[in-house]
This record gives structure tokens, C-alpha cells and sequence, in this order.
């Protein structure tokens, strides 16, 4: 009887060992695919910059590599250098490198359907941001999305700026002839934030009743040094008498064209030579320049919250996780976009932004 006990027993404990045993292996089967999704150190992101010399991609990629470090995840970042065949090449680079994730801000918006062919036959998830591949190329892939900002928005802002301002300064309109003469400053041609922008701050004034007279406009690629020079174009060609103010289509380039307003006595302080000068972005520099009074607003293209959310969509894109507000933390459209707004910024509200 104790032997027949005894053996009963140990056959107990084996079968209770053997289940113990097939419910840790089952557990720990599935335990290393949810480990394996929740393991984040074994994610890898290459991430292509047009060019790391624009001040809001630095402030976008910063904010990328912070919000990388906080997820655990490697984030590889490469200079395009405002070449196409470079960023090419180093989307080919990540692919073979075996990257879990792309994100690429385009040199050229027309290139993002070849890099898109790329990605898609290794079934590689990739995130555009800050500039906006066509329609059609979004439409191509199921694992593809937009992080930016509407450029139309932007422009309408700049429009309520310089309107703000000549409501309130009746002498800005230096010769009386109820309109803004205005010279524009513009992004690379074809890219939608130059072409909307320019549109929509115009649009914005002529649409509230006021009048615009265009007396220059010309490209500065986004660049201040560019800008600067353009500028002096316009004073020496339509003298600065003649200009009441600058729609710039970034911040740098106001600043260039400030640096060339105060190489002509303009934006220095006296108040009756002062002509309003708008941008967009609201990068450290700009902030600054409209504390110290030099420049009159702009708006506030959030590279902070573009970083995070296109980080966020590659970590769980990589992790075969649907794409809602959940995992972006922010609104995402039935098509695969998550649009980050502008913001409106004066001298009243800058000191807001330069903490952030």
C-alpha cells in the first residue's frame, strides 16, 4: 500500500511538474514574442535630414533623438546634405543595415515614391516628415505616414500678423495708398510649405479687405545668408522707402532679411523706421529677434511635438502596432497623417516659446 502510495505520489508530482513545465514553455513562448514587441532595444531607426545645417530639422531631430533615448531605441541620424542622390544612397544603407524603421525628411517631396518601392519590398515601415509626399505615393503603401504641419495654416497666420500690425500703425502704409507693399521672400520652388505659404499669407490679407501691392518676390532656399542678399536686391532695385513690409517663408530668411534692414538703418530700434518683417517656425533665433523688437512675429511650426510623434509611429509601426492616437499620442487621420498645428507668435506671447 505505501508503495503503491509512493508511486501515485510521484507520478502526481511528475504530471504536476510536466503541466508546470508546458505552462512555463507556452507562457514563455508567448512571454518572448510580447518581450520581443516590448523590447524596444532591439528596434533600430535610421533617420535621413535633408541637411542638418536648417535650424527647425535640428530642432526636430533633437527632439527625435530625445524622445529615442527616452523609448530605448537606437536612432541612427545622416545628413542628406541637400542632395537626393545622397539621401538615396542612405536609404539603400539603412535597408541593407536591416533597420527596423525609416523616417526620412525628403530633399525632393517627387523623390518619396522611389524610397517609398524601396521600403515596401522589405516590408519596412516608413514616416515622411516635413515634407509631403504626393497623394498617390501615400496612398501606395500601408505602412506609410506624414508627420508635419498644414502650410496653409502657416501662411494664414502670417497674413493676421502683418494685418495686426497695420491696424494698429496707420503710418505703415508709408504712401497712402491703402495697401501693403510687400516683397516676399520664398522656400525652394515646388516645395508646398514655399508655394502655400506665400499663397495663403497674400490671400489671408486681400480676403480680411485690405489691399496688397507685390513689388519683388523671389527664392532664398530657405537660407539667411541667401536671404540677406536677396534683400539687398530688393532695397537697391525698389528702395527701402518704398517697401512696408517682408513675408518671409522661414525665419531664417527673415533674419537675413532683417540683417540687410539694419545694414540700411531699418529694425534697430527707432520706431519710425520700422518695417514689420514675418516668418515661420519660431526657431531660438526668431524667438529672439522678436523679444529684442527687430522682427514682428511669426509662426510656430512645432518641431518638438514632430519629433516625438514621428519617433513614437517608427517605434510602433516597428512593433506591428496599429497607429492611433494610442501609440502616436496624437490625432491620426484615416490616411495615415498626423497634423501637428501652428501657433500664433508675437513680442506678447515669445517668452512661452523660448522655454520650450
Amino acid at each position: 500500500m505505501k508503495r503503491f502510495m509512493a508511486t501515485a505520489l510521484s507520478v502526481l508530482v511528475l504530471g504536476l511538474s510536466a503541466v508546470g513545465c508546458s505552462g512555463n514553455k507556452t507562457a514563455s513562448s508567448g512571454s518572448a514574442s510580447n518581450d520581443k514587441k516590448a523590447n524596444t532595444s532591439d528596434i533600430s531607426v535610421g533617420f535621413c535630414v535633408y541637411k542638418f545645417d536648417d535650424t527647425f530639422m535640428t530642432s526636430v531631430r533633437n527632439q527625435m533623438q530625445k524622445e529615442a533615448t527616452k523609448e530605448g531605441v537606437k536612432l541612427d541620424v545622416v545628413d542628406s546634405q541637400n542632395k537626393q542622390a545622397t539621401q538615396n544612397e542612405q536609404v539603400d544603407a539603412f535597408i541593407t543595415k536591416g533597420v527596423s524603421a525609416l523616417v526620412v525628411n525628403p530633399v525632393d517631396r517627387t523623390a518619396a515614391e522611389s524610397i517609398v518601392e524601396k521600403a515596401k519590398a522589405k516590408n519596412l515601415p516608413v514616416i515622411f516628415i516635413n515634407r509631403e509626399p504626393e497623394e498617390t505615393v501615400m496612398k501606395s503603401y500601408d505602412k506609410i505616414w506624414y508627420v508635419g504641419a498644414k502650410a496653409e495654416q502657416s501662411g494664414e497666420i502670417q497674413g493676421q500678423l502683418m494685418l495686426d500690425y497695420f491696424k494698429k500703425n496707420k503710418s505703415a502704409d508709408k504712401n497712402g495708398n491703402g495697401a501693403i507693399d510687400y516683397v516676399m521672400l520664398q522656400g525652394e520652388p515646388g516645395h508646398q510649405d514655399a508655394t502655400l505659404r506665400t499663397k495663403y499669407s497674400i490671400q489671408t490679407v486681400n480676403d480680411s479687405g485690405m489691399k496688397t501691392v507685390k513689388l519683388a518676390a523671389d527664392t532664398a532656399y530657405w537660407d539667411k545668408a541667401k536671404a540677406t542678399d536677396l534683400m539687398n536686391n530688393f532695397i537697391t532695385s525698389k528702395g527701402v522707402d518704398k517697401i512696408e513690409a517682408v513675408f518671409a517663408n522661414n525665419d531664417d530668411m527673415a533674419l537675413g532679411a532683417i540683417e540687410s534692414l539694419k545694414a540700411h538703418g531699418y529694425n534697430k530700434g527707432d520706431a519710425s523706421k520700422f518695417i514689420p518683417v514675418v516668418g515661420v517656425d519660431a526657431t531660438t533665433p526668431g524667438l529672439a529677434a522678436i523679444q529684442d523688437g527687430s522682427m514682428y512675429g511669426t509662426a510656430y511650426n512645432n518641431g518638438i511635438d514632430q519629433g516625438i510623434a514621428a519617433m513614437r509611429i517608427a517605434v510602433a509601426a516597428a512593433q506591428n502596432k496599429t497607429i492611433t492616437k494610442d501609440t502616436a499620442g496624437f490625432e491620426v487621420t484615416s490616411n495615415k497623417y498626423v497634423w501637428i498645428p501652428y501657433e500664433k507668435v508675437t513680442k506678447d506671447n515669445c517668452s512661452k516659446y523660448m522655454s520650450k
